[in-house]
């Protein structure tokens, strides 16, 4: 990895940006004259060609880290912040776009000299003053501020930078990312990160990883955390507010769990449970992936799911009753640190790969407590949802049907079909060859497919065709 030393532009302009209330003036600088080279140089891509969002993430680079400093004021509601981005031309580029929703841009460089940019729609589009060539690694520092707005799905309900009373959240999927810093944002280029953020003494702060520091100066306590195994950009959080934080260890690794303070305290127990079920899913999977554990609980009427952050799930408080058995929803997001998180998608078609496997998490952890076999689930689940089989979980074909039943429950399916077929010793190799073959990377359905078949020495094809790409329901197996 390339050092990743703070870059420093200007320094009065960054340091303007940076404390409360500061905000860069915009700045251009003249576009820089076209190269002589007989070399070519051309633009990225906008997107990167991804089947349900073309738009997600760009191309002609590859992010290696992120460095994140963000200034955020509840009283205002607005946020100060640098962002400094290492990455790799991946072609010879003369401009290049992040993906960035809704702040203002203030000052850009490109190797500590000023860059032209522009905006369309959610693209930041960066023309450097010298021209790119394939494999060099360049630095990207862009000055940034204003209240952030979340993006609405019809869909999917509101994703994004949320901001409630004196507290915030970044949580959403597939969205989430651009609405707080300029990314590449999609799963294929994961990156690693530091992300330090300030607020006023006496909140809460939260992010991924490790909690590297926390200082606190003129009112304002920055926090800072790293995230040393490359990571999707929609699995990047901030959270802020009033939280009951325990911090433990296990297996020498941090463990950081936290429920917002105006929630029950019967979920504290809830979630103190993460190391156990850790545990029995790396019975099942594998090693975990990661350095650090734990999970978030928030209280934000806008979020009625549960995300699987990386190494820090943020879970809707609809979830945790008094008598209600909230294990399922824990076991499925610590199950996407293997699958979803360690082993990300290439294409968001390809959904099923993160929650068809986290959704059979939940059968497994079920099975585990005694409340019900997969067996059993697999039954139900076959018996009582018929509108599951006209839409085939291996291949969504709209943005609706990327998180709904069919790539959730019959995707839960499919596995318990290859299951039954392969035999157990045979499968559960093949899930823990899947999460060791492509950890901390990116993968595809038909590289599982090949997996499975070379796993199991079996012809598979009539099985993933039926149960996996089929429009209709099958004969159990």
């Amino acid at each position: 990895m390339v050092g990743r030393g703070r870059l420093r532009l200007v320094a009065a302009a960054v340091a303007a940006v940076l404390t409360l209330g500061g905000c860069v003036p915009p700045f251009h600088h003249p576009s820089p004259s076209p190269s002589t080279s007989a070399v070519q140089f051309g633009p990225g891509a906008d997107g990167l060609g991804d089947v349900l969002y073309p738009l997600a993430g760009n191309g002609g680079y590859d992010v290696g880290n992120y460095d994140l400093s963000v200034v955020y004021d509840p009283a205002t509601g607005k946020l100060n912040a640098h962002a400094i981005i290492t990455a790799t031309a991946t072609q010879n580029l003369n401009r290049f776009d992040l993906d960035f929703h809704g702040l203002d841009v203030g000052l850009v460089s490109v190797d500590d000299a000023a860059a032209t940019y522009g905006r369309t729609g959610d693209e930041l589009v960066i023309t450097p003053a010298a021209n790119l060539p394939t494999g060099h690694t360049f630095v990207v520092s862009i000055a940034y501020s204003g209240v952030p707005k979340p993006y609405d799905e019809p869909d999917l309900g509101t994703d994004g930078f949320l901001a409630r009373g004196d507290g915030a959240v970044a949580i959403g999927e597939p969205e989430v990312a651009a609405s707080w810093f300029p990314v590449n944002d999609h799963p294929r280029d994961k990156a690693t990160y530091t992300i330090r953020i300030s607020a006023p003494d006496g909140l809460d702060v939260l992010s991924n990883g490790v909690q590297q520091s926390s200082q606190s100066s003129n009112g304002y306590t920055t926090t800072t955390w790293r995230v040393s195994v490359p990571m999707a950009s929609y699995l990047a959080t901030m959270v802020i507010g009033h939280y009951r934080v325990v911090r433990s260890t296990h297996d020498g690794r941090p463990v950081i769990t936290a429920v917002a303070r105006s929630l029950p305290t019967y979920i504290d127990a809830q979630l103190a449970r993460t190391p156990e079920v850790i545990d029995f899913l790396s019975s099942q999977f594998g090693p975990y992936p990661f350095d650090a554990e734990g999970g978030i609980v928030i209280d934000e009427p806008r979020v009625r799911y549960a995300l699987e952050n990386q190494t820090r799930p943020i879970y809707g408080d609809a979830f945790f009753g008094p008598r209600t058995d909230s294990m399922f929803v824990i076991a499925h997001e610590l199950a996407h640190q293997w699958y979803g998180d360690s082993v990300s998608v290439t294409q968001w078609q390809d959904i099923w790969l993160n929650e068809g496997f986290a959704t059979y998490a939940e059968w497994l952890w079920n099975e585990h407590t005694g409340s019900e076999t997969v067996g059993a689930a697999f039954t139900r689940t076959y018996n009582t949802s018929d509108k599951l089989w006209p839409i085939p979980p291996g291949k969504p074909t709209t943005k609706s049907q990327v998180f709904g039943s069919s790539v959730y429950d019959r995707g839960a399916m499919v596995l318990q079909a290859l299951r039954v077929k392969v035999g157990d010793t045979a499968f559960f190799g093949i899930l823990r060859d899947w999460a060791a073959q492509h950890r901390a990377g990116n993968a595809t359905t038909d590289q599982f497919m090949a997996l499975a078949e070379k796993d199991s020495g079996m012809s598979l094809k009539p099985l993933f065709d039926a149960w996996l790409f089929g429009t209709t329901k099958p004969p159990l197996p």
